[in-house]
Formats: structure tokens, C-alpha cells, sequence
């Protein structure tokens, strides 16, 4: 019998309640593939760009270029790896520099600025001299997403390497770029010789170019960033008294005895110390005790219906200690975003998905009062209302239409409700009298007697 998701349920090796367990796991287990439907051409493009020649090697400019829609890189910022062709070395840097020197005993005189096989790259910080700067550089490699912020969603500097080749004909592109923003998922593909890339001069009336232009491109993948997912999905409404949480043991479980330090409570003694020791790795979070266990919840509540319209309220809670998310942004898909009306408080851009269809809508924080979401506490949420108008041929609050289908959080996808829980209307008869639950132990127990 083929099932559902293209699996093919046998009787032979597969009981009707193996099977059916089976199905349940693949339907409500979150997925996190890495291609991206809400932008399926989003990738960070790595440029290197060779200036000019040296008399062993080279003067590059090297741009990362975030062409992904929503996803950013935030604080701590991008680290930069490469593997070296031959025995080439890094004379000197502006606008970066390398975590570590290497190994440069073979040089007398000048000692150049890097000479591992494996540099390691990262972006200076704000307020680094002019004189070790150059444009888009030094913002301690943090890079907005191409719709928030296009004005900074690139970040460049400048290399001069040495025991290379001096032409185009014997210089050699890096090999296996990495690239951690802060953490991992994005994985790089080769560098690629391209067309020179072109600049113009102050005026506009001067163009240069490059000499050679490698291209390499990163694609994000969540489930190569994390085991677990980061964020959740809750719900409510005026008309039913029930809150929706989210899922319990959503983004991990409490667990204090066999794994201590999982989570902490508000008023612990312990929090201060638990902050400032970080764990495994700097990016590890630390998360307030809760059912759900999520860095991150966005709570979606129904909040009051007029004669034309129809009222949203969206509030973005941190439960990370460890975490201020600077210039967050929020993927919300409504059938309804095509009415949306007035924004209070947040930014908002739509994001067409298929078409003219226009059910996809971008929110993140105004600069300088909500754009940073700050850490674990009472000031760890922001919020905003969204007043919708009502469309007479698609409108209804029946059936659960009122909620979104999917959310996303930086870029993240986050777990919803499963859709039976979804708050309904008081009077609706559409509901199933029994939940899906009930009706697979009805079944489950049917086929056992049946084999009596």
C-alpha cells in the first residue's frame, strides 16, 4: 500500500500500529531542509577581486556579498576560512584580520601578517583607525539581509599575498572556503573564474576593473546550523479561552539532573555565573526554564474583530541569557497579508512568493527603539499590532484561518501548533468531536480484536 510522503507501508514487515506510528512521527516532526521556497536563490556570494600585482604576488579586495532575503549575520559577526593552493602567505590586511600568525620562521626581515596553510579571517570592529580601514569594513562582521538593510548587506577588505603567482596564468585561487556566521550551516562551493568586476571612479566617469575575479557562493542549511530548532509558535484568541502553548520539549527538555545547567530559572543565584561561562562554544545558548525550551517564541494573538477589520497582536519573546539579536526580522505567511492595512511599530515588506500572490510578509524592528531584541528578562520581548481588512470572499475565523501557516525568525523556521490544536470558534460544528489521537487508538484497537 503506497502511504503518505511517498512510503510504502508492506504488510509483511510493517503492523497496521507500527505503521501508523510511523506516520505520526514523519507528520509532526519539524523539518529542516536546506532549500529555502521563501527564497530559493539566496546565498552569500564570496568575491575576490585581484587589483594589482606585486612582485611576488598580489593586492586583492575580497566582498561578501549577502544576497539572502531575510537571513543576516549578526554578532558575534562571519569568520572567513580558505585552504591555500600552494605555500602562499598574507604580507598585510585592511579592513580584517587573521585569528592567528602561523608558523613565519622562515622569513628574515619582514614577517608577513599570516603564514598558515588555514587562515582564519574576521571582520575589525567599529572605531578601528582610518588608517586600517576601507569602505564596508569594520563592523565587527556582522552583514544585514538584502531586503532590511542592502546598504550593508556586504562586507569587504583588503589582502596582499605573497609566495603566489604574478599573472594570470600561474596565481591560484583559495580551495575550501568556510564560512561561520557566527556558527555553522553555510557551506561553500569552489572558486570559480568569472568576468573582471568593474568600478567606477568618485565622479562616475572613469571605470576600471579588475585584473581577475574569482566568485565562490555559501548556502545556508538549519540543519547543518543545529541540532534543534530555535524557535516556537504560540497562540490565542478573544474568542476561545484556551491558549495554544507551544509544543512541549520543542527545542529540548528540561533535564537539570543528568545534563545540569540546561536551563535556568529567572532568579537564580547561579545566572550571573552561568552567562559568563559560555560552555562548548560561545554560540551555545542559555535558556529560561520552560515547557518548550526555545531561544526564541513568537506568540500570535487574535485580538479583537470589527465590522471592516480585524486586529493582530505579535509579541517576540528571548528566552537566550546569553543572546541580543540585533536586527531581527520575522517571515510570517497569512493568506491575509494582501489587507493588511496598518503596521504599529515594526517595519513590514512583502515578499511575493508565487507570482502576484502576496501572502508572505517581512517584519523586523524600526532602528534605534525595537531593532534589538534583548536578552532573557523582563526586557527580553517586543510587540506590534496588525490591523487587517476584511476580504467577504476569504475572510473567516472559523477552521483556524485566523493563524499563519509558517513563521519564520532570522531565517530559521519555527515550530507550529500542531493544526488540531489550533483555538476555534466556541459555536463551530466543523471541529472533529475527537482528536487525531483518539481516532488512531480507535483504529489501533480495532485491529487488534479484529485479529481475534
Amino acid at each position: 500500500m503506497e502511504g503518505a510522503m511517498g512510503l510504502t507501508f508492506n504488510s509483511r514487515t510493517c503492523s497496521f500500529s507500527k505503521c501508523i506510528i510511523l506516520f505520526l512521527f514523519l507528520l509532526f516532526h519539524p523539518t529542516t531542509e536546506a532549500y529555502d521556497s521563501l527564497d530559493p536563490n539566496g546565498n552569500i556570494t564570496i568575491k575576490w577581486d585581484i587589483m594589482s600585482w606585486t612582485p611576488d604576488g598580489y593586492v586583492a579586495v575580497v566582498s561578501i556579498y549577502n544576497f539572502q532575503r531575510y537571513r543576516h549575520i549578526q554578532a558575534p559577526g562571519w569568520t572567513l576560512g580558505w585552504t591555500w593552493f600552494k605555500k602562499e602567505v598574507i604580507w598585510s590586511m585592511l579592513g580584517s584580520q587573521t585569528t592567528e600568525q602561523g608558523d613565519c620562521s622562515r622569513f628574515k626581515g619582514s614577517i608577513p601578517h599570516c603564514c598558515k596553510k588555514t587562515p582564519k579571517v574576521v571582520d575589525l570592529l567599529p572605531g578601528t583607525p582610518y588608517n586600517q580601514q576601507i569602505a564596508n569594513c569594520c563592523k565587527g562582521g556582522v552583514i544585514n539581509s538584502w531586503v532590511q538593510d542592502p546598504a550593508n548587506a556586504v562586507s569587504t577588505f583588503q589582502i596582499s599575498v605573497g609566495s603566489s603567482g604574478t599573472t594570470n596564468k600561474t596565481v591560484r585561487a583559495p580551495r575550501n572556503f568556510t564560512l561561520s556566521a557566527p556558527g555553522p550551516g553555510y557551506t561553500c562551493g569552489p572558486a570559480r573564474i568569472v568576468r573582471p568586476s568593474k568600478f567606477k571612479s568618485t565622479d562616475l566617469r572613469r571605470e576600471t576593473q579588475a585584473l581577475l575575479t574569482w566568485n565562490a557562493t555559501c548556502t545556508y542549511s538549519q540543519f547543518l546550523s543545529q541540532k534543534a530548532p530555535s524557535c516556537c509558535v504560540s497562540m490565542s484568541s478573544f474568542y476561545n479561552e484556551t491558549i495554544v502553548p507551544c509544543p512541549t520539549c520543542t527545542c529540548g527538555c528540561q533535564n537539570n539532573i543528568t545534563q545540569p545547567g540546561s536551563c535556568v530559572e529567572g532568579d537564580s543565584p547561579y545566572l550571573a555565573s552561568a552567562i559568563a561561562r559560555p560552555g562548548k562554544d560561545n554560540f551555545a545558548p542559555l535558556v529560561q526554564c520552560t515547557n518548550h525550551m526555545c531561544p526564541v517564541r513568537i506568540h500570535w494573538h487574535v485580538k479583537t474583530n470589527y465590522k471592516e477589520y480585524w486586529r493582530v497582536k505579535v509579541t517576540i519573546t528571548n528566552f537566550n541569557y546569553r543572546m541580543n539579536y540585533t536586527q531581527w526580522n520575522l517571515i510570517v505567511q497569512h493568506p491575509n497579508f494582501d489587507n493588511l492595512t496598518q503596521m504599529f511599530s515594526f517595519n513590514y515588506k512583502s515578499l511575493p512568493t508565487y507570482g502576484s500572490i502576496n501572502d508572505t510578509a517581512m517584519l523586523w524592528g524600526i532602528k534605534f527603539y525595537n531593532d534589538l531584541l534583548m536578552q532573557a528578562g523582563p526586557m527580553g520581548n517586543v510587540q506590534s499590532e496588525l490591523l487587517f481588512r476584511k476580504d467577504k470572499a476569504t475572510f473567516t475565523f472559523d477552521k483556524g484561518w485566523a493563524f499563519p501557516r509558517r513563521i519564520y525568525f532570522n531565517g530559521d523556521n519555527c515550530v507550529m501548533p500542531p493544526p488540531d490544536a489550533y483555538p476555534w470558534l466556541p459555536n463551530s460544528t466543523s471541529r472533529a468531536l475527537i482528536s487525531l489521537i483518539q481516532v488512531v487508538a480507535f483504529l489501533a484497537a480495532f485491529a487488534f480484536l479484529s485479529a481475534f
